[in-house]
């Protein structure tokens, strides 16, 4: 037996407990459940992928990978010019006076559509193991990440899942935001700084929570005619 201090009818008070059950105390000074017997584990040694395929030669990515991390997960290149131009000669469909701000990570530039005028944020991760489409206009923002990649957790084998994502044109990703894979935002819409969108929006929605639900819709001042 051992003694722990416990909190009974508005004193502390020693109690003698088992010491297995010492274990399992909660902040209250109570037991807690007997962790249930053992079930199946995931074999991550197991892994299974069959079926995807990075769609680039291992040479190809090996290049990726060095000029990305000298030129793209770095401070090296402030400016946007000469990524936006690494990133065509690397497969990506990139749009005219796009700005990609240092510190951004972009898994496979073959799998990468950006439209005109589109703003890449600070810190932001473009991890795109399926396809992803920046829209005209569209904005992410500082530490956003568009993640098209995921895992069955129903399955021993940990199997790999993916799926694209489309940002529309003049959608807009908050800060440090999560776009799920699958999804769309929609012509305009928003998601909120640090939100998680699972679902796809409706056009000129404002969306924020986790998971993002609709909180109002986006107005606008200043249009140009």
């Amino acid at each position: 037996m051992v003694t722990v201090l416990g909190y009974q009818g508005g004193w502390f008070a020693k109690k003698q407990i088992d010491p297995v059950d010492s274990m399992f105390l909660n902040a209250s000074g109570a037991t807690t459940s007997h962790p249930s017997e053992e079930g199946p584990l995931t074999r991550l040694d197991d892994y299974d992928r069959r079926g995807y395929s990075p769609q680039a030669s291992i040479a190809r990515r090996v290049a990726w990978y060095v000029v990305h991390a000298l030129f793209f997960d770095s401070c090296l290149l402030p400016v946007s010019a000469p990524k936006v131009w690494l990133l065509r000669a690397f497969g990506a469909r990139m749009g005219r006076r796009i700005v990609i701000k240092p510190r951004v990570r972009i898994k496979y530039p073959w799998l990468l559509s950006v439209g005109d005028f589109a703003w890449i944020g600070e810190g932001s991760w473009i991890d795109n193991l399926a396809k992803v489409t920046i829209g005209a206009h569209a904005c992410v923002s500082q530490d956003a990440y568009l993640l098209t990649g995921n895992h069955d957790y129903r399955d021993l084998r940990f199997g790999l899942i993916t799926a694209p994502i489309q940002l529309e044109d003049g959608a807009w990703v908050g800060a440090r935001a999560i776009v799920c894979p699958g999804v769309t935002l929609k012509r305009m819409s928003v998601l909120t700084a640090g939100s998680i969108l699972t679902a796809t929006t409706e056009e000129y929605g404002i969306y924020r929570g986790n998971p993002a639900a609709l909180v109002k819709r986006r107005s606008l001042r200043g249009e140009r005619i």
